[in-house]
């Protein structure tokens, strides 16, 4: 049996009138939904450590805090079928960060060039994102489930 990819999954809020979910979606790939940062464990690398790489990777945010780990999904991927592992983090940046914005990523793997328009969403999400990526942010706080939370089984 193939063992599963790790990877992590960053919730990142932004806590204002009404806490924020920051999400992006990729400017070239519309097809790619609506996501929150997430990716690979490198080796010798912490979930944690890997959790604010990601962030800091795929949105330009360095000012994130790790608060906890929420959950930790079996899940094959999507396209794949390929096991994989995900351990999903809620984290907090500061009330001022920025509302919206455009970053290109500058890593060496495979979203290296890749542009991903960020911004917050209010919580509850109205709709769901990419993956089914926004099962646990009721495990945040229950009244931030998604408006479809009948199909989750979290």
């Amino acid at each position: 049996m193939t063992p599963p990819r790790i990877r992590v999954a960053a919730y990142v809020i932004r806590h204002r009138i009404t806490p924020e979910l920051l999400v992006f979606d990729h400017v070239d790939m519309a097809e790619a939904g609506t996501q929150v940062p997430a990716g690979g464990v490198t080796a010798g690398e912490s979930p944690e450590e890997a959790v604010l790489r990601e962030v800091a990777e795929e949105t330009g945010l360095l000012a994130v805090t790790v608060v906890r780990q929420i959950a930790v999904e079996d899940k094959p991927h999507p396209d794949t079928g390929q096991p994989r592992r995900t351990s999903f983090f809620y984290l907090r940046v500061p009330a001022d960060t920025r509302d919206a914005w455009h970053h290109r990523v500058h890593s060496e793997g495979e979203d290296a060039g890749l542009v991903f328009a960020c911004r917050f969403l209010p919580l509850p999400l109205k709709e769901p994102l990419a993956d089914d990526q926004d099962a646990w942010v009721g495990h945040i706080e229950p009244q931030w489930t998604t408006m479809n939370k009948d199909r989750r089984t979290g």
